[in-house]
């Protein structure tokens, strides 16, 4: 069994992967803000997870696996000492100061690229043949910190399943709500598709010991040779996350699934073909009876609604991106205008405020 060296920037949604890959003995850094960096040094980070068949979640603690786990600030670490970069941190902050400069170095130092954005990377629509990506810029917080990368080392990665930092909590516990899995696309190379294919084989076979016997994980990573099977998030953002913004309030995604399952349905199938018109199989996407059936599930708004009702001036507009991609196949859809004229909105009200 190989180990890697994984630097994974962003330490909220990132530990979940990282306790994943930590099972296999693989070291990992995480970069995040001071606070987070200092209690995961200290006390390492913690995971509960719902586990089939339990009552109650299975907390795992970074210390007690086989591998190790540090985390640090965004200029302490140089990217050509790992052999994978996993990008978990939202879309807008990666043009904010320590960021900005080690994202330019990952690019410099050809690092292959892994992202659990819900908005993907510039250079991954690249890899889209026929999709004009120039006029997707305006769609990002800052386009340009993309520009120094090579298309055929990044990749996508939904982030299909769901976690919170519990308010309540410390700053490095992680509880997950939806534990699916990451579905990853393959890097045009070979040699790091095997990468990723390794770790998806040792994630796979993790089995816990959780006190009374040894459990089965979920969460694992899945390694796709088609491009376009993290792009079924898309129908799942555009019907639920982005729907749970109101004029005045947020909902929850369970609502803005459930109020009117028949638009959402709608909504969700117009994405679906959006997708297939640029190169996807129906295969690659979720049907929507089984997204709308975990949406029961989804009792808290997004992250973004959340966000943007917290007077964030800045969000992943994967709304946008969706919207002006559907643009160059000549399709529209009413209520997708209008969630983006929501969000848009709100997000002139918490600028104008933060003025």
């Amino acid at each position: 069994m190989s180990t890697y060296n994984v630097l994974i920037m962003g330490a909220s949604y990132g530990s979940l992967l990282a306790i994943k890959l930590l099972f296999a003995g693989n070291r990992i850094k995480l970069v995040c803000l001071p606070a987070e960096a200092e209690a995961i040094n200290k006390e390492g980070a913690r995971v509960r997870l719902p586990v089939k068949g339990r009552k109650d979640l299975v907390e795992i603690d970074s210390r007690k696996l086989p591998g190790s786990l540090s985390a640090a600030g965004p200029g302490a670490v140089n990217p050509a000492d790992y052999d994978l970069v996993a990008l978990a941190m939202q879309e807008p902050q990666y043009r904010s100061g320590g960021v900005r400069e080690l994202l330019s170095a990952v690019a410099k130092a050809k690092a292959p690229c892994m992202s659990i954005m819900n908005m993907p990377p510039l250079p991954y629509l690249k890899r889209i043949p026929g999709l004009a990506t120039d006029t997707l810029r305006s769609c990002y917080t800052d386009a340009t910190v993309w520009e120094e990368f090579d298309p055929g080392l990044v990749t996508l990665c939904s982030p299909d399943p769901q976690a919170f930092r519990p308010p309540d909590a410390p700053v490095n516990v992680l509880q997950v709500t939806l534990p699916t899995n990451f579905k990853v696309a393959r890097f045009d190379s070979d040699k790091y598709t095997a990468m990723l294919r390794q770790m998806a084989a040792d994630i796979e076979a993790i089995r816990y010991d959780a006190g009374d016997g040894k459990v089965e994980l979920p969460v694992k990573l899945k390694v796709h040779d088609s491009i376009f099977v993290p792009l079924a998030k898309w129908a799942m953002l555009l019907t639920g996350n982005y729907r749970c913004v109101q004029k005045d309030a947020a909902r929850s995604i369970k609502d803005a699934v459930h109020s009117d399952l028949a638009t959402s349905r709608q909504v969700y199938d117009w994405v679906c073909e959006l997708c297939i018109k640029l190169g996807a199989s129906p295969n690659d996407l979720v049907p929507f009876e089984k997204y709308a059936a975990a949406a029961q599930g989804l009792v808290r708004p997004s992250s973004a609604a959340r966000a943007l009702f917290a007077g964030a001036p800045n969000i992943e507009r994967v709304d946008r991106l969706v919207q002006s991609i559907a643009a160059q196949k000549g399709m529209r859809n009413p209520v997708v205008d209008e969630t983006v004229a929501l969000v848009d909105a709100r997000l002139a009200t918490n600028r104008k405020a933060a003025a």
